[in-house]
């Protein structure tokens, strides 16, 4: 049987979107069996109870931590809470001195260090650099580095400073990163000699960071005495930005006197993670943090640059550290003016991402220890979810109701739709829950409850457009295509609004309000794609049928029943007259013809 062509585009419509809920459901199926998925949504805090963790402010001496700092140190783990996802996380002070946080389920290691790290990066100038001997129980091959190959620097567009896994400098150029060649460890049995030989006191006062002034005997005792296979070796190390620095790199195969601090990490305007591009601008293998600093951070980073390039190696490297520990000594081979700049090492692209959102939301005045970690019961549970589906099925009985009353058999067309955008938004929030932590609350179920009548409204004003056409007396195909077209302006202009209030109250708010914006933003874009792939093309197909094109009586296009004018056509134009009454006869047993 041929199929008519009116009837082609609405066809491959509808078949499109049944293949995108197709693929969504077998990713979810792939994901659940195969991955960390789970086949329903992730609930939150109030639904089903999670962790509470207490940290306690870690402070140096007699120092004391202010309020100020504990509101600020809040609202940055609050933002590292949020930057993992929308899970409804609470994160409060304690009598002014601890801070709360209550996430739902059991939050890895991972993630626990992500929030109550200072992840203070500075950047220092290096001193002293010293290789390390590497445990004799662990020999590595020839040529090889234990803990893996030393980052090194490559320029990359725009004077960034980018690494790569290679010990050999790369070629001088303008704006570029060079890592130094790391000296080959020591044998066993031989003295291990610094690359800076260490005066036995400083011979003046440090004229700059970089003064080796600033090497004094203690510091070259304790450098000789640091033991950076010891992953406990720099837990007591007190990192003062004003004083110099005795550390380790995070690969354990160098350690280093470094300078006071010169770039902070609150000067970092932005941190993004991703593949280190090549030369002809596809992405490559190497993991990267890409940083921009502030206009303070921009100055500060080109002045050090600048000081370095005339001085000797390894007094010319510029150590990156990373609470205490350097990620990357590069040396600096020209100035680097434009606050760019790009960090690699032994990232993982997860590691980077936690990295880089620490790095971009600000680093902590202050580093925490976790003071008591306890599971906690749900603060609503599962009666309270019971009694928000059963609002959510009454309101679907009333939509549905409705719609069959002022629409007749249209209505169903309604039920359908709202079927398709409930499994639509049920794998996207299960999706969502495994790629991105989203978790439902209470909250986030009202939002899915208000959508049900957002969703309907977007079908009333469409179904009244058609009538409306219908009533000026075209056929219904055609009163399909122009209602559509006239519903479609005002669907667009209810749907933006409904999405711009969800994201201004998404922006703006916090914990479990965020998740109500979240699924009201969600489900209106939701709200729109069923409406333009199956409410309208479904409503085209219907319009060629007897039963609807024909404007059955209880199809809910009836032109008598909605009063529509009968078009009369007077020369070119066309005159619309109202239709005339039906003549009604009565018989001789009383019943009206």
């Amino acid at each position: 049987m041929a199929i008519n062509p009116h009837n082609r585009k609405p066809l491959r419509v509808l078949t499109a979107l049944a293949a995108v809920i197709l693929g969504l459901y077998g990713l979810l199926f792939a994901a659940a069996t195969w991955g960390s998925a789970q086949a329903t949504p992730k609930l939150g805090l109030d639904l089903e109870g999670g962790t509470q963790m207490i940290l306690k402010p870690v402070l140096v001496g007699t120092a004391k931590v202010s309020s100020q700092q504990l509101n600020q140190a809040r609202d940055i783990i609050t933002q590292r809470v949020d930057a993992n996802g929308i899970a409804g996380a609470e994160v409060t002070t304690r009598s002014g001195q601890d801070i709360v946080v209550t996430m739902p389920g059991v939050p890895d290691k991972a993630t626990e260090d992500a929030i109550r790290k200072s992840s203070q990066m500075r950047f220092r100038a290096v001193l002293v650099a010293q290789p390390v001997q590497p445990p004799a129980a662990t020999p590595t091959p020839s040529g090889t580095a234990t803990g893996g190959a030393t980052p090194t620097t490559t320029p990359t567009s725009g004077g960034s400073a980018t690494t790569s896994a290679t010990t050999k400098p790369k070629s001088a150029l303008p704006g570029a990163f060079v890592q130094a060649t790391t000296p080959p460890p020591t044998p066993p049995g031989s003295a291990t000699k610094t690359t800076t030989p260490a005066p036995t006191a400083p011979a003046a006062k440090p004229k700059n960071p970089s003064d080796i002034a600033w090497v004094t005997p203690e510091l070259t005792k304790e450098l000789q005495d640091l033991d950076c296979s010891n992953p406990d070796a720099l837990d007591k190390v007190v990192d003062d930005p004003a004083k110099p620095l005795v550390t380790c790199n995070d690969t354990g195969t160098e350690k280093y006197i470094l300078g006071p601090v010169e770039v902070r990490g609150d000067q970092i305007k932005d941190a993004v993670a991703g593949y280190q591009p090549l030369s002809n601008g596809q992405p490559s293998t190497v993991v990267e943090i890409r940083l921009s600093f502030n206009s303070s951070g921009t100055k500060a980073f080109g002045d050090v640059t600048s000081r370095l390039v005339n001085l000797p190696d390894p007094r010319n490297r510029f150590a990156v550290t990373l609470d205490s520990k350097v990620l990357t000594a590069p040396v600096a081979q020209a100035a680097i003016l434009d606050g760019n700049a790009s960090i690699t090492g032994n990232f993982t692209m997860n590691s980077a991402r936690d990295l880089a959102n620490q790095l971009k939301f600000g680093a902590l005045p202050m580093s925490f220890s976790l003071q008591t970690r306890d599971q906690i019961s749900p603060t609503l549970g599962g009666e309270q979810l019971r009694y928000g589906l059963i609002a959510g099925i009454i309101g679907f009985i009333l939509v549905f109701g409705y719609s069959l009353l002022q629409y007749r058999a249209l209505g169903f067309v309604t039920v359908l739709s709202i079927v398709i955008a409930g499994l639509l938004t049920y794998v996207a929030i299960t999706l969502l829950g495994w790629s991105h932590n989203f978790r439902l609350d209470m909250a986030g179920i009202t939002g899915l409850i208000v959508a049900i009548g957002v969703t309907a409204d977007s079908f009333i004003v469409y179904f009244e457009r058609i009538r409306d056409e219908v009533r000026e007396g075209r056929p219904l195909r055609a009163a399909v295509d122009t209602g559509w077209r006239r519903a479609r302006r005002t669907i667009l202009a209810a749907d933006g609004v409904n999405f711009l209030a969800a994201v201004v109250l998404y922006l703006l708010a916090s914990s479990n309000v965020r998740g109500f914006a979240f699924t009201l933003g969600l489900t209106t874009i939701i709200d729109l794609l069923i409406v333009v792939m199956f409410t309208h093309p479904l409503v085209a197909l219907l319009s060629g049928t007897k039963f609807f094109g024909g404007g059955h009586r209880w199809s809910g296009l009836d032109p008598e029943r909605l009063g529509a004018k009968t078009v009369r056509y007077a020369g070119r134009g066309r005159v619309a007259v109202p239709r005339p009454a039906v003549q009604r006869t009565a018989t001789s047993d009383g019943s009206v013809l």
